[in-house]
């Protein structure tokens, strides 16, 4: 036998029993076998460095350094779930689901919701080629030469898969692993992890590949993206993952009500101990992929998907203290100062409080013991308080009625929840946390900039607001703490590099009060410039889709202002995009303003997310559901029955993929 068909046969031969040992747990030969001819490979290919394979067997033992992870857009967004923690949010769900498919039968795909960190796979013509983190859904860190080292993770695929997609799920640590690798850290003298999942996200950002290779990961997938992939169906998917070499937990159940879902859940919530890693509850999906395209999504999450949460872990612990934070806008959040105490794997010692209200509501007083829980949120909250506890002494707590950074009195609207400090440009905390929303990666995307270096930079007196970003020299940053020459170069790089963002990041960017992401775009799309939209008035800025009187009026005085008047004058002068490129421009016309349209089907000349844009591009509204304010349904290949329905129904005038076009 040639070295070539030899190198080939003992790849072929290690990437099975790598598929036989790690997705199908049924080893056929010994770890010593393995570790052999995996060396007898090696040697072969150091030897014939003409034979390189990027996916080889070899490459899982790592030795890949990566020092910066790019960031990269993910080609399908990763949207968040929604929540539910009963039977009645479920029936909700269901009946919503049903007013917007109409009288057809929906049947639900039940999975168990592993917790690690989330992890898109994407696959050309069978091949990894690239796995990148879910950061913030629309972007996320490449981690590709970690990722290659999991031994769960197919390099190539088996069988007749499409020719590209993507595919989700979760990077996890067993159980048993996390024990053996806490136990040689503590006979090593060094501390111990404190949970699973944090240890497997962090694993994935280690900078030499080698080291992840020794950390026992698994990947469990489940979700499947793409154009025409030949597949109908979330329990088929899975099916066809299992068929392709992925590692699919056997447990996913088809069932064909809320109540056989609920005794999947019930099930669950009683044996998930039993289980080798971590869940936290169980992910509900409408089975169809054509009910799922007539879902549609909210800016957050799929209609067709739901987060059953198994009831959170609760502690009691002692409230030490209440403080007060100050955010960007000058919101006041209290939070409760904790005794520090294990909670779901993390140690807690704050807690939000939310608002005033909250504090009254549960009588909350400095030295009770609460009852801290997590549950569906991030950061831990308040509960309860155990009165049978309470000290005679304990006196009910008073809201401040100041501000806690710079002592001016607080505000509160009307109809609002939250306290307000009004002093928005002499309030430190509010400065800094304009300045780091401006930076931040959805906005302005300025890298080798962080909030420490902001809160350093506002201390030493170097900048004031976000327009004194770009006046910053190289020499002034030196001098600072932590603040190499190499870092400094970086910032100011990264700063000049942000005059490339488009005007609707840079709008939203701004951080005018309720113009989020989105309705930045739709400004930005009706207003072409920063000077247009200045001079909009509140009546002229409702008329533009989704724009509330309160977006309006808060636009209006957010330009009303004379401090903001310079900062955008400077911004100009310095070279930002504040208006839309020309070359946008070119592509964006009034042809649908005032329609709206849906999109439904399959489609052949163009996708459907591209049939979107251009709608947008154009002027016209896309929606999710048919309604009387629908002017046109587009109606694709394989469009479900209820909206064909709907759109008689109601009179909505369908058209074809060819007709909307002509159109254009």
């Amino acid at each position: 036998m040639d070295i070539a068909k030899k190198i080939e046969a003992l790849r072929k031969e290690l990437s099975q029993h790598n598929y036989n040992y790690y997705v199908l747990d049924t080893p056929e030969i010994s770890d010593y076998e393995f570790d052999i001819k995996l060396k007898e490979l090696q040697a072969l290919e150091a030897e014939h460095p003409e034979f390189y394979d990027a996916n080889s067997p070899t490459v899982r033992v790592g030795g890949m350094v990566t020092k910066n992870f790019e960031t990269v857009m993910h080609e399908h967004r990763m949207y968040s779930l929604d929540n539910s923690y009963s039977k009645e949010d479920l029936e909700e769900w269901e009946k919503r689901i049903q007013r917007i498919l109409g009288d057809v039968e929906v049947s639900f795909t039940c999975e168990l919701k592993y917790d690690g960190a989330s992890m898109s796979l994407t696959y050309e013509n069978g091949t990894l080629i690239k796995a990148v983190t879910r950061g913030d859904g629309f972007q996320g860190d490449d981690v590709t030469n970690n990722v290659k080292t999991i031994r769960s993770v197919p390099l190539k695929l088996k069988g007749n898969y499409p020719p590209k997609f993507a595919i989700r799920g979760e990077i996890i640590l067993p159980l048993e692993g996390f024990a053996k690798m806490n136990q040689a850290r503590i006979e090593a003298g060094e501390e111990p992890y404190m949970n699973p999942r944090n240890t497997a996200s962090g694993s994935l950002k280690l900078q030499d590949s080698a080291e992840v290779s020794k950390r026992p990961l698994e990947c469990l997938l489940y979700n499947i993206t793409g154009e025409n992939l030949g597949i109908s169906s979330q329990f088929e998917s899975l099916q066809k993952a299992k068929e392709w070499g992925f590692k699919v937990p056997e447990v996913a159940k088809l069932c064909k009500t809320t109540a056989e879902v609920m005794d999947f859940v019930n099930y669950w919530d009683v044996h998930r101990h039993e289980l080798p890693y971590e869940i936290d509850g169980v992910v509900v999906k409408v089975n169809s992929f054509q009910h799922q395209e007539e879902l549609g999504y909210t800016a957050k999450a799929p209609r067709w998907a739901m987060a059953y949460k198994f009831k959170a872990e609760q502690v009691a612990t002692s409230l030490e203290s209440i403080t007060y934070q100050v955010g960007r806008t000058g919101a006041i959040t209290p939070v409760a100062n904790l005794q520090p105490v294990l909670l779901a794997g993390t140690t807690v010692k704050r807690a939000s409080l939310h608002n005033a209200d909250q504090i009254e509501k549960l009588d909350i007083r400095e030295g009770d013991s609460v009852f801290v829980e997590k549950g569906g949120e991030i950061i831990p909250k308040i509960v309860g308080v155990d009165f049978s506890k309470r000290a005679p002494e304990a006196t009910p707590h008073h809201y401040i009625t100041n501000c806690p950074e710079c002592d001016t009195e607080l505000i509160r609207n009307e109809g609002e929840a939250q306290h307000y400090c009004p002093n928005t440009y002499g309030c430190p905390p509010q400065i800094t946390g304009r300045i780091q929303h401006f930076i931040s990666r959805k906005a302005m995307d300025i890298e080798g900039l962080g909030g420490e270096t902001v809160e350093l930079l506002f201390k030493e007196g170097l900048i004031e607001n976000y327009a004194d970003l770009y006046t910053l020299k190289k020499e002034d940053i030196i001098p600072l703490e932590r603040m190499a020459e190499k870092s400094a170069e970086n910032l100011v790089l990264g700063v000049e590099k942000s005059k490339e963002i488009p005007f609707e990041r840079v709008l939203f960017a701004l951080g005018i009060r309720y113009v989020g992401e989105t309705v930045a775009k739709k400004l930005a799309r009706a207003y072409k410039s920063i000077d247009a939209l200045m001079q909009a008035t509140a009546e002229e800025l409702v008329q533009v889709d989704e724009i509330g009187i309160r977006i309006a009026e808060s636009v209006v005085e957010f330009f009303q202002n004379e401090k903001n008047k310079i900062i955008i004058e400077r911004l100009k002068s310095y070279g930002l995009q504040l208006e839309i490129s020309a070359e946008l421009l070119e592509n964006i016309t009034d042809t649908f303003k005032g329609q709206t349209f849906v999109v439904s089907g399959v489609f052949e000349k163009v996708s459907r997310n591209e049939l979107k844009k251009l709608i947008e591009d154009n002027g016209g509204k896309v929606a999710s559901s048919i309604s009387s304010k629908t002017t046109y349904l587009v109606a694709g290949d394989k469009m479900g029955p209820s909206k064909r329905e709907k759109a008689e129904k109601l009179g909505v005038t369908m058209i074809s993929e060819d007709d909307f076009l002509k159109m254009l």
